[in-house]
């Protein structure tokens, strides 16, 4: 964007931040600031407006960030901005004075709107939509509801997430199915070689091909719908780990031509922390045993998995406001904003000596997430040392054949934020 635009943006912005003011004393100095922003960014693509960091700090201060710590472990859980976190704690002022009357009586009844809300998002119908706490719970009901037989084959793969390696492991141990494990060359930007490394685990025995979207270690994007294509032509089932795609990039569940598929709400839809959903194919339901029984566990009704017993309501309705943060902002926004930060500081690193990137600059291959290491050095070394030099806080990680940190900025994170990190990873490659 040039000097004139960015004058232009900032300049109309307080224009119209004066006239919010006089429209909405009520409204908070940020949010009449955020309304301006967002009124003048509609003149600009998604892409002029990924490296706008004026606009970008408007959307910073929707949330309560520390000042004290640069938080690059968003993939681990996101923060909510503060409607979500209002959400949460009024929604929780209710139950507690009357807990089994605005329980099940008034915060209850929000369910169905918010099923078609989440649908709107994922591009799919409210029936093929439950409600839950994150993705393992989602994608464990799936395994352990899947209806199979002692020697039925299951494709996972060796960088899948470690709670779904335990599940598949426990049916194993308990039903004698076999798992056939995919090993990856990480990262790739090769679509055939993902889907012949996975076509050519299949045998006349596999019954289930499980897929992550994108792998948590590293942000490699896996092309999920050419191998789906693939298993569904051999009448195999398909789970996706959905827990780092959704809402970090633009695409709906269905174009994934997924089985099943299951996602944390509280990443990248910044939603409140335990909320999730889990998605099934209408016509897949009824074969399903869910996690909690119920009164027909193969009734075909998606609402089957959502038989929990109490649990908190505060925080399933607040997800609401998340969904409407997430709209307002807009996917392709998000996706191109954090796709940029994300390449803003692996391109600052990749020429310095001993620094070794794991994930792709590329679009299609890579978004929000990117992972670094410095040969010789262990991961553990350069997280403490990010940390207490610089208080820039990332993850550790030691995974197959990575050794390095995963780092994952979000959209209130700032390009001032990232020059840290890289004057960080700088330093310690040197040391």
């Amino acid at each position: 964007m040039s000097n004139l635009n960015r004058r232009n943006f900032i300049g109309k912005a307080s224009a119209f931040s004066a006239t919010a003011l006089l429209a909405s004393l009520s409204q908070p100095v940020w949010a009449r600031n955020l309304q301006a922003a967002l009124k003048e960014a509609e003149a600009f693509s998604p892409l002029e407006l990924a490296s706008e960091e004026d606009f970008w700090y408007y959307i910073q201060q929707s949330f309560t960030v520390s000042s004290g710590i640069i938080n690059l472990n968003n993939g681990g859980v996101s923060p909510a901005p503060k409607t979500v976190q209002d959400a949460v704690k009024r929604y929780y002022d209710y139950c507690n004075e009357a807990p089994s009357y605005y329980m099940w009586r008034i915060l209850d009844q929000g369910r169905e709107p918010l099923r078609k809300n989440l649908a709107k998002i994922a591009g799919c119908s409210p029936e093929e939509i439950a409600i839950n706490r994150n993705s393992s719970e989602g994608l464990e009901t799936v395994i352990f509801g899947l209806q199979l037989k002692a020697g039925d084959e299951v494709v996972v793969c060796k960088y899948d997430y470690p709670n779904m390696i335990n599940a598949w492991k426990q049916r194993e141990i308990r039903d004698g199915i076999k798992l056939v494990w995919v090993d990856l060359d990480l990262p790739s930007e090769d679509e055939n070689y993902f889907v012949n490394k996975y076509v050519s685990a299949i045998t006349s025995k596999t019954k289930v091909v499980h897929i992550t979207h994108v792998i948590n270690w590293n942000g490699q994007i896996v092309p999920v719908k050419k191998i789906a294509n693939e298993a569904h032509k051999k009448g195999l089932e398909v789970i996706v780990d959905g827990a780092h795609s959704f809402a970090q990039f633009d695409f709906k569940i269905p174009d994934l031509d997924a089985d099943y598929f299951a996602t944390s709400l509280h990443k990248w839809l910044y939603a409140p922390i335990g909320s999730g959903l889990l998605y099934i194919r209408k016509e897949k339901i009824k074969n399903i045993f869910p996690m909690f029984a119920t009164d027909n566990p193969l009734k075909d009704d998606i609402r089957k998995f959502e038989s929990l017993g109490t649990r908190p309501f505060f925080i399933e309705q607040a997800i609401t406001k998340a969904v409407e943060f997430h709209e307002m902002i807009g996917s392709e926004r998000k996706e191109k904003r954090l796709f940029y930060l994300k390449n803003y500081w692996m391109e600052k690193v990749k020429n310095i000596p001993k620094v070794k990137l794991q994930t792709s600059l590329k679009p299609e291959w890579g978004c929000a997430i990117g992972f670094v290491g410095i040969e010789g050095r262990q991961a553990g070394e350069l997280d403490s040392f990010l940390l207490d030099k610089y208080k820039v806080h990332t993850v550790g990680i030691v995974w197959e054949e990575l050794n390095g940190i995963r780092v994952t900025p979000n959209v209130y994170t700032t390009t001032k934020n990232l020059d840290v990190l890289v004057e960080g990873i700088t330093a310690f490659a040197k040391s």
